[in-house]
């Protein structure tokens, strides 16, 4: 396992999920109102067995691209890429999650924003993207704070909780971040 960490600022780092990080994950994941806005693949309620598979799957990949959110020490969320291929092999989707204790505090955008320079620096990403479902109004302000532009709505693009759902279109360009 890599040891990269980046530092967030103001006590925020994103680093490798490890083994010990299961009870923190458990605690902050298995919330409703935090799923709530996520895919499916993020489980509600959130296991202990989820919160092991999760930070097994993540030891072995390579390069690290989940990280864990910690404050403290303690897991608080997570942040990663989900890098393209091929003809999209330089742009890849963001995603990030808080747990609700933590709402509110600039630790989303401080992590948005380090993980978004990690992209296109580490990684030499061009063009970093993010989808966010109808009324998801604060993800859509932390994009907004850390240089995404909504490009546009995908209309009943997404079905999560029973129903059809518009999903915001974000991303970000090399070019714009750089001038900022």
């Amino acid at each position: 396992m890599t040891d990269e960490r980046i530092d967030a600022g103001d006590g925020v780092v994103l680093r490798p999920f490890r083994i010990g990080d299961e009870r923190s994950l458990v605690a902050h994941a298995n919330d409703a109102e935090v799923a709530r806005f996520l895919r499916d693949r993020f489980p509600h309620p959130y296991t202990d067995e989820d919160a092991r598979a999760w930070v097994e799957f993540n030891r072995e990949l390579r390069p690290t691209s989940n990280f864990a959110i910690a404050v403290g020490g303690e897991v608080i969320g997570g942040a990663g890429f989900v890098f393209g291929d091929d003809v999209h092999r330089f742009s890849a989707e963001v995603g990030y999650w808080l747990g609700r204790a933590h709402w509110g505090r600039g630790i989303a955008t401080r992590s948005l924003r380090a993980l978004t320079a990690y992209g296109f620096e580490r990684h030499g990403m061009v063009r970093l993207f993010a989808g966010v479902f109808e009324g998801n109004e604060a993800s859509a302000r932390v994009l907004e704070k850390c240089g995404y532009t909504k490009e546009g709505v995908a209309r009943r693009a997404a079905f999560k909780g029973g129903r059809f759902l518009d999903v915001w279109q974000f991303a970000c360009v090399r070019e714009d971040a750089l001038r900022r």
